[in-house]
Parts: structure tokens; C-alpha cells; sequence
């Protein structure tokens, strides 16, 4: 589904040396340099290189200079019926009716006769490679000779020949000069020819195929009536084409295809009349466009086929007069560029494009000559070349455009002929209506001669734009000229307005009564390769002009000052394919330029997005039709969806890669492309908004519809946004996309609030059975399709200002659910199967709430109630095997017995299909029980216990040992025993029991709180020994009036306890409270560093000798923490010292690999590799190589083993730095150590002794300063392989630290009297 659309020509007279009587007889292509030669009727060679015809400038020039490259002197009876060129020899090939061979080089133009031919050269077709020379004599013989002139052989053209020929006739000369009769294969191997055939009938020929090398006849086919000798094998080698004259039949002639064994394959007819005439066929060089010189009543056309899906299309025609006489030949390297030259010296280079026949609201408008075939893929997917309906026009397509706004849909179509159809489509809902018809448009009337167009845009529903051109020999106007030649010769940008004289009829089509004026008329000056609306204002459309140079262009009507046309930005090259879409920015629409040059770089916003891009589209899932994403495939075979915002905010190359395929394992978890699963597959279209389709011809020609994930989620996301649940359940259900997409995007609360309206909208218990079951605990958009979804919902923090529901997502959206079925929708059995579909899956499932419902409606059936009612909900039967189906049997009947009902019990196990010789004694055995038992029982098997002590202790006094050993068996029951039984006879023992639990569970301080509430306090005592809470033990030891001895001994024992434990502080109050011993206490509080207490104790008993073993123990502590400190300093200087030499030692390695790199780069390479991954001194952060890379569990073990060795620091060890910074981290003062230093100062202050605590003081200042600033330099440094002598020195750091010490916390423990101000 595509079409052939001409972007650019150019048309340029040749000025020839000559007068007027000089005309063009032959043409050669040089494909090395890219020019062409002629070859004119006064024997005159010209040249003219084809990049003239794409110079700057060029559309406002008529004519262009031929260089004349030289003569050819011939006998007067003698002329040239063969011109070649031969791009091994650099040089030009002609034949001469005389037989002359003539090689005439184009450097220094020198002529050499290199041969001689008796009977004249009839043609002279060298081989695609170059090597050999076919030639075609009068007398009907083959020659095949290499490029220096040596024969490989020679061999007739045909056994059944009648007598020579003499070429120099003027009927030879006027029928087959201009016809190449041997055609070669692509590769050079076969060439074909045709030859006449002895019969009655004289127009049966016979199609011959060659071996190149021997010259054997391989194939030949059956004596045909082929019309004259039209002759041209395709590139690729698939088809002969040749031409049948059906004359006979009254019917036009046939093309026709031939197999390389002579067989036919297939034809078609050009559709003209009998009397028309194939004047010459020729195949592109990629083998998919037939061109050819139709010979019509009043004018010659050349035509272009196209073949897919076994049928040919005629994508293009132009006209010419027939004097011209007009010949053509196809680019040899460019397969869309068509260049027809007349015997004029007019000469024209025609550009094509592919481009999609599908618009932009998925109307295939597909042209096939006169018709234009009409299919809506939005109604249905018909593969070419069927249509739901046809256009007839006069005349044969050569350009359209489509205007789709406010369901009014309109097609204009310029015809070869000069006319203009416009054509009102009714809306697209009624088109089924017209299925398999065909209509006939009328021309547009007009007072004016257009000119033959080239592009063609709506800017609104009466106003179009053109670019036409006049006063050329094919330009539609000379058959009617109405303005002089000389005054509109050249290009034009014309605005035409329409009006139409008939009412349009609601479902009918508008194909007569319009008429067109030109409104306005400017000239252009330089070439406009293409045309498109702008959907962002009002009759406005953006030209494209050769070298990607955009500017806007709008109508007197929808800007009515200043210069109509506006710069904009463009592109870095010509883009034939361009499309402008409105894209969303800051909240408002503004038009975007997508454009694609010829090599697949696809450009907007001034960068190139793609660069190997091979067609694109673009999806939008709105209603103002704002485009949300790009599509486009890649020559790869790749089909992306790219996110339109992920082009504006920068996130191409880290979404997409470059849109090429990379091989590796992440990448291939978050992949985002589509593998297309035939080769050369483009993109013809997508189907907007629920469809989300992009649809996709093969190069056969078949249509591929496919629904990538990712746009079928936007549109399922759009849908939820706008609260339209029913077609997003249905999007999800078509396409299987999980469920809990439509809860999870906007979030389960949001959901649940809205839930009522989902299973409004819905209205199918089906459907919505089927969305409860597949509900998950967990947010789906996150695990499966988080690479695909980036759009976040705006309704998210609204819905949770209205307010917070708690619990879970299973059981919260389900009881939603189940609450609107309930309100919403009526009763039937469908809504109680759903309902109970609720109850099964939430989580956990309600069972018993479902088995209820169920009890219910078999409770109906038993008192035979209202049938009518009955008839609303579902048997009981049918309920309960739904219920089954829907859980787990055994949870199914273990429900159904916690509810105490034998009789459901039975059913349920009866449906579940279980073992009747199982479950019928034990329910029987229930059965005769007492209700507390059975129900005790029931709660037992179902490890109910706190029901099962509820009714056991409800059953007497008689189960109360009953009571405690299931308490025990579950400790987790103590607590609700106390609540039932409140007896203080009956209370106490289940104390004792929970405080021995306890204890056996080593919590003695709640084993010791129980047992006190229960006066245990033996137990109580031993509790807070076993926690050696002394103060605890002591009190208890006052409630048991124990003996002054016995306390006294039992204050001894806690206090050498404490004291083993290294809780000297908390021993020193026993021995001093309980046991009275002085000396031991304060030793005590010595030990524990609590000097200041220490010294009260001291003075306060008045012990001299203690008071002195208080100032010995203050001063020696003191010096100790002074050694410790200075030693402390040191290791923070050290910590630089370690660092300076692993730079130097780095930046000797790196200097060694920049040295080893100047002498060999590849050694150099792996050594570097290989040093990063193995030196001690380099972070490898930014230069990791494949080696340390590929040695992952090495390392690991190394390290497992390096965890061992931690507590020491090594010198010289690769970890040295790591260790000593975290060393030094771990030296910092802990609040315990200061208030300890503090207290110490302060005794060595009230001793007398003021200038050790000063040193004291001093030293530790400096330690906390050092410490702290060693810390802050090596976190601020580590990352940084540079060190900088003036920043990053302790001293720098240190001062940082002092500047802020007044006010920190750490140095609150410093005496004033003994802080310096510096």
C-alpha cells in the first residue's frame, strides 16, 4: 500500500551548437562520473553532468549549457544506429549502418574505426559487467567480443531468417533504431534476443536466451505476435519483459514476462487504445519499477508499473507531444530517478518517492492509473489490490491529498491530463455502504490553465496549495495554452479556492459540480521538495526547499498581514518524506517537523533522531489527535515505539540505544523494540486511539497487522484516565494484558473508590468474574510492563486527598467490588456466583463468609420460600461447586466445620469428593458431643485455640486441668486465661505457669514481675539474680525479712559477681551501702574511673590513705592517657604519609603504561589492563579492565580472606589506607570516654594537681582535633587521585575543626580555665 509520488524535477533545455533543425538521436550513461552523453542528429557528442540538475538555482533557469564534447565525420550515406558507452575504455561506442565500429574517447577525443561489419550494425549492447560486446549485424548474426576487439564467436539469430537485410534502408532505419533488441541478464551471464518467424502471420516473433560464454541457444519460446522488438530482461534475472500486439483481438497491447526457459509467466494490458503502441520498456536498477514509451492517439507517456501481491499497478504517467519523440532511461544507481530527454534537447530528471498510501486517519488511498482505490483499515484490514470501493477519474493519478477534520473527509486528485478532481467523501461510518462500487469523478471546472503539478496540500476544507510549473513541452498547458509562454514559464506556489454548486447528501459521495479559481500566485526560486499541512493553525502548511531550508507558508486568510511566508527551523538535509504532528508541550499542542533524507536519517527539533531509520509513522491515543508516539522501523528490521516526550527530554540514546539491535544480556531484559519477522517489511500505517495497530506491508505485498505492547498499554492507560473501564477491560481482555494493570496504575485506593463505576460500566458478570480472579497482591505495571509505561497518572494524589483506605490490595478491591455488585446491579444467580468468586479470592480467602451466603440459599430451598426470590440466586448446589472450584477443598470444608454447622460440613466433603469412610465418624463423633465440646474439638483440629479455651472453659469446672495443660501446650493463651478465669484460686496457678515459662525462656525480668503478682517471690528471687539486677534481689531479700547475716552475705556474693562482670561502679554502691567496706568501695569507684565520687567517699569518711590512693590512681590514669594521645596524633600524621606514597606510586605506574604505549599500543593495551586490575595503589574506577573484570570470584575469595585479617593493619598492604581510616574513625571519643576525662580533670583540679590536667587538657584538645580532621580529610580525598600541598594538609584541616569547636558538642568537656584563645 504505497504510492509513487514525484518530489522534485527538473527541466532544462540543452543548447545545442547547431540551428534548429538539430535533434538528439541516442544517449549514454556514465555511472562512474554520473553523466550523460548525446548523441545528435548532426553527428554532434554533448555532455552534461547530472549534479547541473541539482545546483542551487536551477528552477529559475530554462536552459542549460551542453558541453560539446566532439564530431563524428561519416560518409554522407552512412549514419550512427548505435551509441553506447564503455566504461572500461572510458570511451563511446557507435554503429554505423555501414558496419563501422567507432570508438571515440571522451578524454582526448580521438576517434579509432576499431572494426568493420558486413551488413551494417544493427545494435550494440555491452555487458553489465563491461566485459563483452553483443552486436547485431544487418545480416542477422551475433557477435560477442571482449573489450579488446577479439571474437569470441558469432552465431545467427535466427535458422528460419529470410535474405539479408540491408540496413542502411529507410525502413530499417525508421523502425528499429530506436529499440535495443539484445538484452542482457543482471549478471552478465544470459542475454536475450528477438527474431522474426517465417509464417503467414507477420508479426510472430520468437524470444531467444543465450549462454554468454559459448554462445549457445539455452532457451526459446513459442512464436507469439510480439509487437516490434520491445526487449528488456530485469536486473535481478526473474523476468524478460516483451510487448504483444493484440491488435487482432480489438484490444490494446499486452506487457508480457518470460521465464529464462523461454516459458511465459504472466502479462497484463496497458489499458489504451488498440491503436497505442509500446515504444520501449526498461527496468530501474532494483528491479521493481517498469517504465515505458506509450505511443497513444494524441500523445506519447511514459509509464511506470509497479508489481505486488500479482498485480500491476500504474503508479506514475507523464505526457508529452508526440513530436518530441520522447526517449528516457532510468538512473543505473539510483533506482527512483527517472531521466527523459526529447529530440528537442529537453531534458528532465525526474526524483521519485515511496510513500505510504495510508493518511493519517488509516484511509488507504491506494492509485492504480485512472482509479484511486479506497479501503478504511479502521473498518477493515483488506490486503491490496482488493478495496472496499474505487474512484474513477478521466485521466490518469498523479498526485492527491486527503483533508480529514470534523468528520468531513475530501480528496483532490491532479490528473496527467491538467485536471483537478475534488471529491467529498461522506462520513467513515457509512462507508460499508458503498462496498464494491465504483464512481466516476468529474474535473473541476476552472477558468484557468493549471499547470502540471507537483505538490498538492489542503490548508482547510475549500483551499489548496500547489506547486506548478509551466511552458515545458509536457506541461499540461500547451494543448490549451490561455497565457503567453514567455510570461508564467517556470514554477509556481499557487492557492486555489473551491466552492461546489451541489448540496452534499449525508452518505452519498461529491464527485461533480466544483469549481476552481487561483486566489493566489507567487513565483519560486528555488526547488520545493515537499508540502505539509500545519495541524497547529489555521491555513498554514510548511514548504521544504532543497537543502532541508523550512518555511511556513500562510493563507491571506488565516494571516492577513506581513509576508505570507515565515522561516522556521529546517533540516540538516533534503527530507522527501516529512510529516509535521502536534505533539504536547507544557500542556499545549505546538507542531513538530519530522523529516527522513534519502540514507534513513530521521531528523526533528534540529537533531537527528534515527540514523538508519527505513519508515516511520505516528500514533496518538487522544481525541484532539496530539501525537504520543513515534514509529518507525529501522533497515535492520527493527520496529521501535518511542515515546514522543522521550525526544524532547534527551533519553534516545539511553531508552533506545541508537535504535540498533545490541547483543547482551541487559539489554535483552529491557528491550523495547520489535524483531519485524520479514525481511525488507516497512511501515504503511497505524490505526489511532483503542485499535493502537501498526500495520505493515511486506515487500510481497501482503498487509501484517500488529499490536505492539506498548501502545496497546498507552491506550489502555488513556482509556483509565478518562474513566472508561469497559473499553479498557476490553483492550485488556483482547490483547492479554494482566488485569491489574486497571487497578495498579492509578493505584489500588484510587481504585477501590472508583470501583462502583468500573462494574457500572462493565455490566458483564462474566467479565467481571474473570477480573476477580486475576487480581494480585503486588503492582504489576512495576514488574512486567515498567519499560513500557512511563506515563504517570495525574489522579493518583487527588484520589489519596480524599482519604486513605487501609489494608490490602487483594481484599480492599475485591470488597469493592463486591460492595457495587451488591448496590449496582440486580439479583440473578451470575451476581451471587461473582459475589462469591470475591469472597474465595480474597487474601486471605472468606470462606466462611462465602459458605454463609451458601447456608442461606440452601436454607431457602429447605422452607420452599418465595420462587420467585429463588429464582435470583443459584442452587446450592451449583454455589457450593463453585466455591470448590474456586478453593482449596480442604480449606473449603475446615471453613465449613468452623462453623459448626455437621450438616453443611457433610455436603461440602461430599462435593469436595472426599472419603466418606474419613470424615463420616468424625463427624459423627462430633455430632455426639455436648455443643461445647463439639465446638472445642472443632477449634482444636482447626488450631483455633483461643475459641477452643473460650469453650472449654465455658464447658465447667471439671475441664480446669483441661484448661491449664492446653494453656501450656500454648503459651500464647496466658494471657486470655487470665481474662476468663478471675477467681483468685482459680488465677493464681496459670501465673506460676506463665512466670515458669518465662523463665524457661530466660526472661527473668518478666518472669520476676509475673511471679511477684502471684507472691512467688522465691522464684522472683532468683529471677533477678539469674539478670543480676542486685537492687532487685536486695528488695526482694527486704519482702522475705532475711537476717541481718544473711544480707550482709548475700551483698558480698552480688558484689564480687559485679565485680567479675567489670561493673566496679554498681559493686562499689553494694559495698558501700550494704557491706560497709570503705577501702574496697572506693577502689572500686576508682576502678571504675568515678573519681569525683571516689574522693567524696574519701573525704567524706576523712581517710587520708584513701584520699592518697585517689590522687596516685588520678595521676597515673592521667599520664597513661596522655602516652595515648600523643601515639594517637602520630597515627593521624601517618595516615597522609600513606596516602602521598600510593599517589606517587600510581603516578609511577601511569607514567610506565604512557612510555609502554608510545612503543606498542596493542602491548600496551593489555599490560595497562592488566596493571589496573592488579595494583594496589589504583581505584581502577574508570579504567576497569576485561581482566579484573573476568577474575569476579577471585576477588571474592581474596576479600573473604582479607575480612579475617582486618584487625591488622599491614604497612604496604593494598588495604593499609582503607584500615587506618577506619582505625582512625574508631579512635574518636565516645560520650562515656569524655565524661570520664572530665571527671578526671576536675579531681586532678580539686588535688592540687592543675598543671597535669592542664597537660591533660591540652593533649586530648589535640588528639579530638587531629582525629577529626584526619577523618574529614580522608572522606573529602578519597575519590580523588589528586592531592593538592596547600588544600589538603592536617594542619588546613585542623584549623577547620578549631573554628567550629566552640560550639560542638564534642568538646564540651574541656575545663574553661584551661581553654586557650587563639
Amino acid at each position: 500500500m504505497k504510492n509513487l509520488k514525484l518530489y522534485l524535477e527538473v527541466p532544462l533545455y540543452l543548447q545545442l551548437n547547431s540551428d534548429a533543425d538539430e535533434t538528439l538521436r541516442f544517449s549514454a550513461f556514465d555511472i562512474e562520473r554520473n553523466r550523460l552523453f548525446f548523441f545528435s542528429s548532426h553527428n554532434i557528442i554533448y555532455t552534461s553532468h547530472l549534479s547541473c540538475f541539482h545546483e542551487k538555482g536551477t528552477w529559475s533557469k530554462s536552459s542549460l549549457p551542453a558541453d560539446g564534447v566532439g564530431t563524428v565525420d561519416l560518409e554522407p550515406d552512412d549514419s550512427v544506429t548505435s551509441f553506447d558507452y564503455l566504461m572500461e575504455k572510458e570511451a563511446l561506442i557507435l554503429g554505423t549502418a555501414n558496419g563501422l565500429l567507432i570508438l571515440y574517447s571522451v578524454e582526448d577525443n580521438a576517434i579509432e574505426v576499431v572494426g568493420n561489419v558486413e551488413g551494417g550494425v544493427r545494435c550494440i549492447s555491452p555487458s553489465p559487467d563491461g566485459e563483452l560486446i553483443a552486436i547485431l549485424t544487418g545480416f542477422g548474426q551475433i557477435l560477442v567480443m571482449t573489450c579488446d576487439w577479439d571474437l569470441l564467436y558469432e552465431t545467427p539469430l535466427g535458422d528460419d531468417l529470410p535474405e539479408a537485410i540491408d540496413v542502411s534502408e529507410e525502413k530499417f532505419l525508421s523502425n528499429l533504431f530506436e529499440q535495443h533488441p539484445i538484452s542482457w541478464r543482471g549478471d552478465g551471464k544470459y542475454f536475450a534476443t528477438m527474431c522474426d518467424v517465417l509464417s503467414s502471420v507477420p508479426l510472430l516473433k520468437k524470444l531467444k536466451v543465450w549462454e554468454r560464454d559459448s554462445g549457445a541457444l539455452l532457451a526459446s519460446s513459442e512464436a507469439k505476435p510480439f509487437a516490434g522488438t520491445v526487449l528488456e530482461w530485469m536486473p535481478s534475472g526473474a523476468k524478460i519483459a516483451a510487448v504483444y500486439d493484440r491488435k487482432d483481438e480489438n484490444k490494446c497491447p499486452s506487457i508480457v514476462f518470460f521465464e529464462r526457459n523461454g516459458l511465459e509467466r504472466s502479462k497484463f494490458s496497458i489499458n489504451e487504445g488498440v491503436n497505442a503502441n509500446i515504444k520501449a520498456l526498461k527496468w530501474n536498477c532494483s528491479s521493481d519499477l517498469l517504465a515505458g514509451v506509450v505511443e497513444c492517439e494524441n500523445y506519447d507517456a511514459i509509464k511506470v508499473w509497479y508489481f505486488s501481491n500479482n498485480h500491476w499497478y500504474l503508479k506514475h504517467e507523464v505526457r508529452y507531444l508526440k513530436q518530441d519523440e520522447v526517449s528516457f532511461i532510468w538512473d543505473p544507481a539510483k533506482p527512483l530517478q527517472l531521466i527523459c530527454w526529447t529530440r528537442g534537447a529537453q531534458v528532465t530528471v525526474y526524483n521519485f518517492v515511496w510513500v505510504t498510501a495510508v493518511t493519517e486517519n488509516s484511509i488507504a488511498l491506494v492509485v492504480d492509473g485512472s482509479n484511486i482505490h479506497v479501503t478504511p483499515l479502521s473498518l477493515s484490514l483488506m490486503p491490496p489490490p482488493m478495496y472496499l470501493f474505487s474512484l474513477k477519474f478521466s485521466s490518469h493519478v498523479r498526485g492527491m491529498a486527503l483533508y480529514c477534520k470534523n468528520s468531513k473527509n475530501q480528496l483532490a486528485a491532479f490528473l496527467s491530463d491538467g485536471c483537478l478532481c475534488i471529491v467529498e467523501l461522506p462520513s467513515i461510518e457509512t462507508w460499508e455502504e458503498l462496498e464494491g462500487k465504483e464512481f466516476n469523478v468529474e474535473a473541476s471546472h476552472a477558468e484557468v490553465v493549471f499547470g502540471s503539478n507537483l505538490h498538492l496540500v489542503w490548508l482547510d476544507s475549500r483551499t489548496l496549495l500547489a506547486v506548478s510549473h509551466y511552458g515545458f513541452c509536457y506541461s499540461n498547458d500547451l494543448s490549451q495554452t490561455s497565457l503567453s509562454e514567455g510570461s508564467v514559464r517556470g514554477f509556481y506556489l499557487q492557492e486555489m479556492e473551491l466552492e461546489c454548486s451541489e448540496d452534499h447528501v449525508p452518505g452519498l459521495l461529491t464527485c461533480s459540480g466544483w469549481h476552481a479559481r487561483i486566489s493566489k500566485q507567487s513565483s519560486l526560486e528555488d526547488q520545493v521538495i515537499s508540502i505539509a499541512p500545519n495541524p497547529a493553525g489555521k491555513c498554514s502548511a510548511y514548504m521544504q526547499f532543497s537543502g532541508g531550508k523550512i518555511r511556513e507558508y500562510v493563507s491571506k486568510i488565516g494571516f492577513n498581514r506581513g509576508y505570507p511566508e515565515q522561516e522556521y527551523q529546517g533540516f540538516s538535509s533534503a527530507c522527501p518524506w516529512m510529516s509535521v504532528v502536534l505533539v504536547d508541550s507544557g500542556g499545549q499542542s505546538k507542531a513538530v517537523l519530522f523529516g527522513m533524507d534519502e540514507i534513513g536519517r530521521l531528523q526533528a527539533n534540529g537533531g537527528i533522531i534515527c540514523s538508519n531509520c527505513s519508515s516511520f509513522s505516528f500514533y496518538s491515543n487522544l481525541d484532539d489527535l496530539v501525537t504520543t508516539h513515534l514509529v518507525l522501523a529501522t533497515k535492520q528490521d527493527l520496529l521501535f515505539i518511542v515515546d514522543i516526550s522521550d525526544i524532547f527530554n534527551g533519553e534516545l540514546d539511553t531508552k533506545y540505544a541508537n535504535f540498533v539491535h545490541i547483543n547482551s544480556r541487559r539489554r535483552q531484559e529491557s528491550e523495547n523494540y520489535i524483531n519485524i519477522w520479514e525481511r525488507g517489511a516497512k511501515i504503511v500505517g497505524v490505526l489511532h486511539g483503542d485499535e493502537a495497530a501498526i500495520i505493515l506491508q511486506t515487500t510481497r505485498g501482503n498487509l501484517e497487522c500488529t499490536y505492539p505492547r506498548k501502545l496497546v498499554l498507552a491506550s489502555i492507560i488513556n482509556a483509565l484516565v478518562q474513566k472508561r473501564f469497559k473499553d479498557a477491560l476490553f483492550m485488556v481482555r483482547r490483547h492479554r494484558i494482566d488485569f491489574n494493570v486497571i487497578v495498579d496504575y492509578c493505584g489500588w485506593q484510587a481504585f477501590s473508590l472508583l470501583a462502583s463505576e468500573f462494574v457500572r460500566q462493565v455490566n458483564n458478570l462474566g467479565y467481571i468474574t474473570e477480573f476477580v480472579c486475576s487480581i494480585k497482591n503486588e503492582n504489576i505495571i512495576e514488574k512486567l510492563y515498567k519499560n513500557h509505561i512511563s506515563v504517570p497518572c495525574p489522579e493518583i494524589a487527588n484520589v489519596m486527598l480524599v482519604g486513605d483506605i487501609a489494608g490490602d490490595k487483594i481484599s480492599s478491591v475485591l470488597m469493592a467490588v463486591r460492595k457495587a455488585l451488591e448496590d449496582h446491579l440486580t439479583e440473578s444467580p451470575s451476581r451471587e456466583l461473582c459475589i462469591l468468586t470475591t469472597l474465595a479470592r480474597s487474601d486471605p480467602p472468606l470462606l466462611e463468609d462465602a459458605l454463609k451466603r451458601i447456608k442461606v440459599i440452601r436454607e431457602m430451598e429447605l422452607s420452599h420460600a418465595d420462587d420467585q426470590r429463588r429464582m435470583s440466586y443459584p442452587s446450592a448446589e451449583e454455589a457450593l461447586k463453585h466455591l470448590l472450584w474456586l478453593a482449596d477443598p480442604d480449606a473449603v470444608y475446615e471453613s465449613a466445620l468452623g462453623l459448626y454447622d455437621l450438616n453443611l460440613a457433610a455436603i461440602v466433603a461430599l462435593n469436595a469428593q472426599k472419603d466418606p469412610k474419613e470424615f463420616l465418624p468424625f463427624l459423627q463423633e462430633l455430632q455426639r458431643m455436648p455443643t461445647l465440646l463439639m465446638q472445642y474439638n472443632i477449634d482444636l483440629r482447626l488450631k483455633r485455640f483461643e475459641k477452643a479455651l473460650r469453650h472449654l472453659a465455658s464447658a465447667g469446672d471439671s475441664y480446669y486441668d483441661d484448661c491449664m495443660a492446653l494453656v501450656k501446650k500454648n503459651p500464647q493463651l496466658f494471657p486470655l486465661s487470665l481474662k476468663l478465669f478471675t477467681d483468685p484460686a482459680k488465677k493464681m496457678p496459670f501465673l506460676e505457669a506463665w512466670g515458669d515459662y518465662l523463665s524457661d525462656e530466660k526472661c527473668f525480668e518478666d518472669a520476676a514481675t509475673i511471679y511477684l503478682s502471684c507472691s512467688c517471690l522465691d522464684k522472683a528471687l532468683k529471677s533477678y539474680r539469674a539478670i543480676n539486677n542486685w537492687s532487685g534481689v536486695l528488695t526482694i531479700a527486704g519482702f522475705l525479712n532475711l537476717g541481718k547475716d544473711e544480707v550482709l552475705h548475700l551483698a558480698s556474693e552480688l558484689c564480687e559477681e559485679l565485680q567479675a562482670l567489670g561493673k566496679p561502679g554498681e559493686a562499689a554502691k553494694i559495698a558501700l551501702e550494704y557491706c560497709g567496706d570503705i577501702s574496697n568501695g572506693v577502689n572500686l569507684l576508682i576502678s571504675a574511673r568515678e573519681w569525683e565520687e571516689a574522693l567524696r567517699v574519701a573525704f567524706m569518711h576523712r581517710r587520708d590513705d584513701l584520699i592518697k590512693a585517689v590522687n596516685n590512681a588520678s595521676a597515673e590514669c592521667a599520664s597513661t592517657l596522655i602516652g595515648e594521645y600523643e601515639e594517637g596524633i602520630e597515627k593521624a600524621g601517618k595516615y597522609l604519609a600513606v596516602r602521598q606514597r600510593r599517589l606517587l606510586l600510581a603516578a609511577k605506574l601511569q607514567s610506565e603504561e604512557r612510555a609502554a604505549s608510545d612503543i606498542d599500543d596493542d602491548a600496551a593495551s593489555e599490560t595497562s589492563s592488566n596493571l589496573s586490575g592488579m595494583s594496589a595503589y589504583t581505584t581502577g574506577t574508570q579504567r576497569s579492565s576485561a581482566a579484573s573484570l573476568s577474575s569476579t570470584a577471585t576477588s571474592k575469595a581474596r576479600n573473604s580472606r582479607r575480612q579475617k585479617k582486618r584487625g591488622k593493619i599491614r604497612p604496604g598492604s593494598p588495604d593499609e589506607e582503607m584500615a587506618l581510616v577506619e582505625h582512625l574513625k574508631g579512635m574518636s571519643l565516645t560520650p562515656e570516654a569524655r565524661r570520664e576525662l572530665k571527671s578526671l580533670l576536675v579531681s586532678l583540679m580539686m588535688l592540687g594537681e592543675g598543671e597535669t590536667a592542664r597537660k591533660l587538657q591540652h593533649v586530648a584538645e589535640n588528639f579530638q582535633l587531629s582525629q577529626m580532621a584526619a577523618v574529614r580529610l580522608a572522606e573529602e580525598t578519597m575519590s580523588n587521585d589528586i592531592i593538592n600541598e596547600q588544600a589538603h594538609t592536617l594542619e588546613q584541616y585542623s584549623r577547620k575543626v578549631r573554628s567550629h569547636m566552640h560550639d560542638s558538642e564534642a568538646f564540651s568537656w574541656r575545663l574553661k580555665v584551661f581553654i586557650s584563645f587563639e
